[in-house]
């Protein structure tokens, strides 16, 4: 016996399948955006007519055949976004990143909220994209889980790339800072993912949301529902209140070195068919900064401005005109100028430089990078990032010429001329004035060394000078050392004979190796032995074998040290004395007296002798 028919005479219908995430995903992209555009009608194409012998009518004018219509040009994308990451794997200079989220998604420990940041252009955002399509990915049969490498090719991986994936929301916090922006993501957190196995929330510069907001935010990043995800992306880190920081898992992306963007833009120039110098890949990766989109923008400009007569190439000269650099052979040429005090060519290069575009800032800017190179090569024996042979060359030579001193001497001043010219309203002269400044300071010795100097030459013996015929001259040829010099060098070796030879001899008669001396009246010490071996220790000349030659005498000599300080000092008070002030002051106090500080303990209280 058959099925038999319902109550309203119709065969029972056939049991409906569950619709499929492909329908899910068409049934939410209609609700947000609309039914798609109906496809034009199509005309059905009129039936053959057959031919009829009819007489001959004469020619038609033949009217203009359309040409099939082209298939419309794509619009050119920027190679920022052309060759934006797509998977973990173009993800360069961030392996730690990668390999910690490998891991965690091996072990199933992936967190709630995540928190990528560093400076522009390395990958932040991009790797939120990413992280969305490794959680939602399902794989080319539809039944994958959660990978570290998504296939790219189910559903899920498509409609992320392109941005038009209903459970992936991106939100800009720099345009939706208010609560009313985070009470829209509290609310629709309740509801289940509509296709993918995630909902994932990616908020970038997230450090522009208000503080309300971000209040606002805490109870739900804390605790979201299972099938939530946050990925954050900022710049500026440390704007973020320590709440939020708090419950993430945070991703610093470190700065992409200059060899890895020599390698990615070696890579597209090959697949953009552009031939490129590797020094102008190389000038191009140094101006990025560690930035591989600014790198990329660098390098759309450098493809645009190559000269077409040249294939297109890209080459060192047109990439340092674009970007307004020196020529690394004129910095070396002015930075041998600065070493070698040769002002006019100095001058010269700089305005050379400057009326080829380059500016004054790139010219401090370049003598500090090469101070730099010269300072690490000096410690590391060599010069290892050197673009070419013969700067490599000439760098490790200043190395081994320069000392630590005079290169830590040229950073400093070089370093202050840099902000002299970013800030003076004329920048070349500003330039030309900070590097002239540098080149003559590049002669004056260091202050350590001429600080050991003068103690060698302090220290140093009486040198017995030699006479014509070669033989010893007599210690009397040599230079004679002023008496009070002598006296302070016996006074580091016997401090008591030296104040009594102050008090008690005067000078008849001094040369290199002879002192004939008198005494003033009440002294009768005769000191010649005392002082004769003094000397001979104060100026070495017991080294030498020529001794000094002490006598005492009674001709008249010049006045002692301590009569020659009374004297000076009695000069200066009658010269104060005699001033028309101090004359004024006595004619009208009679009885006024000159008083000096140490004649302050009489009175009880401190004077002061400015007045």
């Amino acid at each position: 016996m058959g099925d038999s028919p319902d109550m309203f005479g119709d065969e029972t219908p056939e049991e409906e399948l569950p619709p499929s995430a492909a329908e899910l995903e068409a049934a939410g992209q209609s609700a947000l955006f609309g039914e798609p555009a109906p496809p034009a009608a199509v005309l059905p194409e009129p039936a053959p007519v057959l031919p009829v012998a009819v007489s001959a009518p004469p020619p038609p004018v033949s009217a203009p055949v359309a040409a099939p219509s082209a298939p419309a040009a794509q619009p050119y994308r920027v190679l920022a976004r052309k060759y934006r990451p797509q998977t973990f794997a173009q993800l360069i200079g961030q392996e730690p990143m990668v390999q910690t989220l490998a891991n965690a998604i091996k072990r199933d420990r992936l967190a709630h909220a995540f928190l990528m940041t560093g400076v522009r252009g390395v990958g932040k955002t991009s790797t939120a994209r990413l992280i969305a399509k490794a959680l939602n990915c399902v794989g080319a049969d539809g039944q994958g889980g959660p990978t570290i490498d998504p296939c790219g090719i189910c559903e899920p991986c498509v409609a992320i790339a392109e941005g038009r994936h209903i459970d992936v929301i991106e939100m800009d916090a720099a345009s939706h800072t208010g609560v009313d922006d985070v009470r829209e993501i509290i609310e629709a957190v309740r509801y289940a993912a509509v296709s993918a196995r995630y909902k994932i929330y990616i908020i970038d510069e997230v450090h522009m949301l208000s503080r309300n907001a971000f209040n606002a935010l805490l109870k739900t990043l804390e605790e979201p529902p299972a099938h939530v995800k946050f990925l954050f992306a900022t710049t500026e880190a440390d704007k973020l209140p320590v709440t939020v920081l708090s419950r993430c898992q945070r991703f610093d992306l470190r700065r992409i070195t200059v060899p890895l963007l020599i390698q990615q833009f070696t890579d597209i120039c090959k697949a953009e068919g552009v031939l490129a110098d590797a020094e102008a890949l190389a000038m191009i990766a140094a101006a990025a900064e560690g930035s591989s989109r600014d790198g990329l923008s660098i390098l759309d400009q450098a493809i645009a401005h190559a000269d077409l007569d040249s294939d297109g190439k890209v080459s060192a000269e047109q990439v340092r005109d674009m970007l307004g650099l020196a020529d690394k052979s004129v910095q070396r040429r002015l930075f041998a100028a600065l070493l070698a005090s040769d002002g006019g060519t100095l001058l010269d290069l700089v305005a050379q430089q400057f009326s080829l575009g380059v500016e004054p800032l790139a010219l401090m800017r370049g003598a500090m990078d090469l101070t730099h190179k010269v300072t690490v090569a000096q410690i590391g024996g060599h010069a290892a990032d050197s673009a070419s042979a013969e700067e490599r060359e000439t760098i490790e030579g200043w190395a081994k010429g320069l000392s630590a001193g005079q290169l830590h001497r040229l950073w400093q001043l070089l370093l202050k001329g840099f902000d002299e010219v970013r800030t003076a309203p004329d920048p070349l002269v500003a330039a030309q004035m900070a590097l002239l400044r540098v080149m003559h300071a590049t002669d004056m010795p260091d202050p350590g060394q001429l600080a050991r100097k003068l103690d060698e030459l302090a220290s140093r013996p009486v040198v017995m000078a030699a006479s014509v015929d070669g033989s010893p001259a007599p210690a009397a040829s040599a230079v004679a050392l002023p008496w009070e010099a002598l006296v302070e060098r016996v006074k580091d070796i016997e401090f008591g004979l030296a104040t009594r030879m102050e008090m008690q001899v005067r000078v008849v008669e001094l040369t290199a190796d002879t002192l004939r001396w008198s005494q003033p009246p009440g002294f009768s010490e005769d000191m010649s032995r005392e002082m004769r071996v003094a000397l001979d220790k104060a100026t070495g000349q017991n080294a030498t074998g020529q001794g000094w030659t002490v006598e005492r005498c009674d001709a008249p000599g010049q006045p002692t040290l301590i009569e020659q300080r009374d004297a000076v000092k009695a000069a200066n008070e009658e010269a104060v004395r005699r001033s028309p002030l101090v004359e004024a002051v006595f004619a009208a106090f009679p009885d006024a007296q000159e008083m000096n500080e140490s004649d302050d303990a009489q009175f009880g209280r401190k004077w002061s002798q400015r007045r």
